[in-house]
């Protein structure tokens, strides 16, 4: 039976956390670095499986595959392959900070992953170096070319909308995808516990943007039911898109399609708000599918109407990184 709440909203995306861990220490998300908290063990190969099997089984078409960084764990092409192999998973997706994107690109398409995006907060290399706190612009351009080139189904770009960062590069973005079939998405500034005075500081409506767009001709496109919350627009001179996501936007969780599992092995019925369900009991043996079934249903039915944000509500979320974003 469909994964389903009690205002009407079916769940057929799910966020898969595989590691918690980052190499990158962006300005809005971990500016002091990863810091290693405990010892616990990410989920393995056979929990993964055994996961994504029984969302499979209540309705769950599409696997994002997040972190921290995905990239970093060795057996990760293990793991896309495991997802690939299950009944009724017809997409498979990862979000990348693209450090390692070009070495690794083809093993992971051919281990059957479908769709990337990849997070690029400036194309200003000076810029990108100061949000992220690494110096790998480079490589993360050479991923972008790479991804390109082995012919991903679907190719974004991710830009957290940053006031006094990246606030003045639309033109080059807009330039960017130009010629390129890529999907350009600008996300507004979300506050979380560890963050709230950056997010005070330098949060920025994408409204600026959308009106932009509209003025210039771009016209949005209408949502698959296993899509992301962006509202995407095109442009008959571009080959890209052009997406927005904006989390503190009225009515912005009525859309809401996706579940969240951790790292460690909880699921989340929103980005903020809640602690988690544990479901990582049940994810030890094949024969304990229908508890786990169960279980999930049971969750969903407590997912609250709204994520809060426009309240200052950051719940138990101390950072994007902790549950994949």
């Amino acid at each position: 039976m469909q994964l389903s709440d009690n205002f009407g909203r079916k769940f057929y995306y799910l966020r898969l956390s595989i590691t918690d861990v980052c190499n990158f220490k962006c300005e809005y998300c971990l500016p002091d670095g990863y810091q290693h908290k405990s010892k616990a063990c990410f989920l393995s190969v056979n929990e993964i499986r055994r996961t994504v099997e029984a969302f499979a089984k209540v309705g769950t078409q599409k696997v994002r595959i997040t972190g921290g960084e995905p990239g970093l764990r060795k057996d990760l092409p293990q793991i896309i392959r495991a997802i690939k192999n299950i009944d009724g998973i017809k997409k498979i997706a990862m979000t990348t900070n693209g450090y390692n994107l070009a070495k690794h690109a083809q093993a992971w398409k051919d281990a059957g992953l479908n769709q990337i995006n990849i997070s690029v907060d400036s194309l200003t290399p000076h810029l990108f170096n100061k949000i992220t706190g690494v110096n790998r612009f480079d490589d993360v351009m050479r991923g972008i070319d790479k991804a390109l080139e082995v012919g991903f189904d679907k190719i974004k770009l991710n830009s957290v909308l940053i006031k006094e960062f990246n606030d003045n590069e639309l033109q080059q973005f807009l330039a960017f995808i130009k010629d390129r079939n890529i999907e350009m998405r600008f996300i507004e500034l979300m506050e979380c516990g560890e963050t709230s005075q950056f997010f005070n500081q330098h949060h920025l409506s994408g409204d600026g943007i959308k009106t932009f767009l509209q003025a210039q001709g771009w016209v949005q496109q209408l949502r698959a039911k296993d899509d992301g919350p962006a509202q995407v627009y095109s442009h008959h001179n571009y080959q890209g898109s052009l997406g927005l996501i904006q989390p503190y936007a009225k009515d912005f969780c009525e859309t809401c399609n996706r579940l969240r599992v951790s790292a460690l092995g909880k699921m989340h019925l929103c980005l903020f708000g809640e602690a988690g369900v544990e479901i990582r009991d049940l994810i030890q043996e094949d024969t304990q599918q229908d508890a786990l079934i169960e279980r999930l249903h049971q969750a969903v039915q407590t997912k609250e109407v709204s994520h809060y944000l426009q309240q200052g509500n950051t719940g138990a979320t101390p950072h994007l990184a902790s549950i994949g974003g």
